[in-house]
């Protein structure tokens, strides 16, 4: 009985093992798939086929498109990538195989190759994904004796194991669709939605404690479920987005939740707000209407969020409860924005204000005449501008996942044509825009191609003229230790070359335990090594993965022609080979490892987002600021210098070694540059009227100027100290007598000729507008403490 436990035990264990290692059973998984095909087809081309080259290259084919890349996505969309890949990978067999002689053109043809291939996963993460498969069909060929007669073969075993790798992801225990952000963005819309109702139950005239406790509560999960969502954003190892509409708007909604939990929490009011929810319950706050408007657009919002997880949560659903939402949203909106615009609403709204950051004042001015001064009229305006800027928010999330559904739900031949719901541009004008925006010389993902194309053009060179004997794995060896710094790949160098030894150490001893079996033995073990090589990567490490793929190259090889234990000696000898080269080009391309980079890529994401804001700002005045601003030019420029960010935030999560600070630290300060980005979309929002005032427009121009020249003043310091590695400069303390003096230059105006009341509509916007400014100078308290951290010596050391 007691024996039977243990056995029934070990399985048990294992599978409990497999589940904490390998999340979803993904890497084994794809072991799996390739330790039942992978044998089968080098059977087929090497006993049945008769042809080596129709071995080598089904054998190796499985490799690339089973065991190395893995889609996400619907089924449908997995099915394109493997096909699209596989029609690339047989254009490199042919290119390889035409290039593999002279020397000379092996060398250029490789590093050509490995820039494109590797240049154009900055475009898709699911390009991105098939790299090191697309890499393979080109390494192969190229640095394997053939001739143009070759082709026809090596297409064949091609051919052969992408026929067979369609069918297995499809049949072959099929993978359940993987989105990485979309589960988590589900989340984080019921949760600000929760805490949305819960905020206007607490604000209420009879609200109690408990409802003040409960909204606390909601607020603190809502922080959570957007954080968690952050977080699924940043952990995955390309940005989570490829060139399919409904993955481009999925990807949106992180930035917007992001934003939309900044403007609900603390950090999106200013210091000293009071709050309904904290005031007292003796103090009931006063249902003007404004506040009633304000508390309707609260709801509606709610109402949005909570139609958008419901449609999100599902595939090609219907979006026409997301947009009636959507409509009722708007109208709660414009009846903010009427209520603020008419003299009636101005007597109450200064004194008390759930949706307010005013400082409360005494109950007798509550009964006082309409306050007409600049302080008492930025005061009144006060809720109407957090109502809109919480509108907008949640419209942006409201419209992007009704655009989801819509893109999932178009026909087939809408897709073949490229048609596209909304304004959303195409999957090539996207292409090109995102290529375009990664060919900066800060651009990390520019550097890194342009590292890896030298390297393994270096490595094919380097492996022809010295003649090793397996030139393949020279190639192999550089593309698997290469990383973003010479650090880091001096680590895996040494991680490489001890996981190679102990796989000798291991092949030998199989080989001598299997002497005398022959080829058949070696084929029956041969599934359980390809088993154990896929899995081991990821489920244990690096030079786990590496020990067990020297074993399955030593089995293989002598299947193909007997050699003994010595094949695992020359693996050694290429692999060294390939890793000398990869710490080389490390060295030179990159010397200072990746928080140099982050430092830069931080301070010109924030400079664009701060230009981007002063061209929203000048194009909704009506007379530019500056004349060569064009916001729509701006808004590319700053999207493109975020994805670089982004890029750059990625390799140094993975780079920045022992000394780890806490995720959250950095990620706020580069969550912030997304802020400013949107808050420049909502004053480009906000300004489009029908037609606006220039005498209270021309009367604000000076002040709001100044405000603009004070915050690019600040964030261009921030950017210099922040290249430099020097301290960060102090944040700007809160001066609201900037936007009150805005708003007496606009108020004097508007009274200075008849009739005064149309250009009300014009100076409550010059209002909001300077709020807007407001809120980009209180992230500069949110940046200097997380972007302090990022100091050279948190790069990688080898050893650590």
């Amino acid at each position: 009985m007691r024996s039977g436990a243990r056995l029934e035990g070990g399985p048990v264990r294992v599978t409990a093992w497999l589940a904490r290692h390998d999340p979803g059973f993904g890497a084994l998984r794809r072991a799996g798939r390739a330790a039942i095909l992978m044998p089968l087809l080098f059977l087929l081309g090497s006993r049945v086929i008769g042809s080596p080259d129709v071995a080598i290259f089904s054998a190796f084919g499985t490799f690339a498109l089973l065991l190395f890349v893995d889609f996400g996505g619907p089924l449908r969309e997995r099915v394109q990538a493997q096909t699209a890949l596989a029609l690339a990978g047989a254009v490199l067999v042919v290119l390889g195989t035409l290039a593999a002689q002279p020397v000379w053109l092996s060398a250029v043809a490789m590093a050509a190759v490995g820039f494109v291939v590797l240049f154009a996963g900055s475009v898709s993460s699911v390009t991105a994904s098939a790299g090191t498969s697309l890499l393979l069909a080109f390494i192969l060929p190229v640095t394997l004796p053939g001739t143009p007669e070759s082709i026809g073969p090596r297409l064949l075993g091609w051919g052969i194991a992408s026929a067979v790798s369609i069918v297995a992801i499809t049949v072959l225990w099929p993978a359940p669709t993987r989105e990485p952000l979309r589960r988590p963005a589900v989340e984080a819309c019921r949760a600000l939605a929760v805490r949305l109702r819960a905020e206007v139950a607490a604000r209420a005239a009879d609200a109690d404690a408990d409802a003040a406790e409960e909204a606390a509560r909601t607020a603190s999960a809502a922080d959570d479920a957007v954080a968690a969502l952050h977080e699924s954003f940043l952990t995955t190892p390309y940005r989570p987005t490829g060139l399919s509409t409904p993955a481009r708007t999925v990807v949106r909604l992180v930035d917007e939740l992001t934003w939309l939990d900044a403007v609900l929490g603390p950090s999106g009011r200013p210091p000293g707000a009071a709050t309904a929810a904290a005031a007292p319950a003796s103090a009931p706050v006063a249902l003007t209407p404004a506040i009633a408007a304000a508390r309707r657009v609260r709801s509606a919002a709610a109402d949005v969020l909570d139609e958008g997880a419901v449609l999100l949560a599902q595939h090609a659903g219907d979006p026409r409860p997301v947009e009636a939402a959507l409509d009722r949203l708007a109208a709660a909106r414009a009846v903010v924005e009427s209520t603020t615009l008419s003299d009636a609403d101005a007597d109450h709204d200064a004194d008390h204000d759930d949706d307010t950051t005013a400082t409360a004042r005494t109950p007798d001015a509550a009964t006082s005449a309409p306050p007409r001064t600049a302080p008492a009229m930025v005061t009144a305006l006060d809720p109407g501008f957090r109502a809109q800027e919480l509108a907008f928010a949640v419209a942006a999330v409201g419209r992007n996942i009704a655009l989801t559904a819509r893109a999932e739900r178009r026909s087939w031949w809408q897709r073949m044509l490229g048609r596209q719901p909304g304004d959303l541009r195409g999957p090539v004008g996207a292409a090109a825009e995102r290529a375009t925006g990664y060919a900066g010389r800060n651009s990390v993902w520019l550097r890194n191609s342009i590292r890896g194309a030298v390297a393994l053009g270096l490595a094919v060179l380097l492996a022809k003229v010295s003649g090793v004997e397996h030139s393949f794995w020279v190639v192999l060896g550089t593309l698997s230790v290469l990383r973003s710094s010479a650090l880091s790949t001096g680590q895996t160098v040494l991680r490489g070359v001890l996981g190679t030894a102990a796989g000798v150490v291991l092949g030998a001893g199989l080989m001598f335990l299997l002497a005398g079996g022959g080829p058949t033995l070696l084929l029956i073990v041969l599934p359980l090594a390809i088993l154990v090589a896929g899995v081991a990567p990821a489920a244990i490490s690096f030079t786990a993965g590496q020990a067990a793929f020297t074993v399955l190259l030593v089995l293989l090889f002598n299947i193909i022609a007997p050699a003994g234990w010595t094949v695992g000696l020359i693996r050694i000898e290429d692999i060294a080979l390939g890793c000398s080269v990869s710490l080389v080009v490390g060295a030179l391309f990159w010397p200072r490892g990746a928080a140099a980079s982050l430092r830069k890529a931080l301070a010109d994401a924030y400079l664009e987002g701060v230009r981007y804001l002063r061209a929203a700002v000048a194009a909704g005045l009506g007379k530019p600021l500056d004349p060569t601003s064009d916001p729509r030019a701006h808004a590319l420029r700053a999207a493109a210098a975020s994805r670089r960010l982004d890029d750059a935030f990625r390799t140094y999560l993975a780079d920045r070694g022992a000394k780890r600070r806490p995720l959250a630290e950095i990620s706020s300060a580069v969550a912030g540059v997304a802020q400013v980005r949107l808050v420049s979309d909502a004053v480009l929002e906000l300004w489009r009227v029908e037609a606006i005032d220039p005498l209270a427009a021309d009367a604000a121009r000076g002040d709001v100027a100044a405000s603009l020249d004070h915050l690019e003043r600040w964030y261009a310091e921030l950017a210099a100290r922040l290249v430099a590695g020097d301290p960060l400069p102090e944040p700007d303390d809160a001066d609201r007598t900037a936007v009150e003096r805005l708003a007496a230059a606009a108020i004097a105006a508007a009274s200075a000729a008849p009739p005064a009341r149309s250009r009300r509509p014009t100076v409550v916007r010059l209002i909001w507008t300077a709020d807007y400014l407001e809120v980009v100078r209180r992230l500069e308290r949110a940046i200097v403490t997380p972007v302090g951290t990022l100091r050279d010596d948190t790069a990688p050391r080898i050893g650590a």
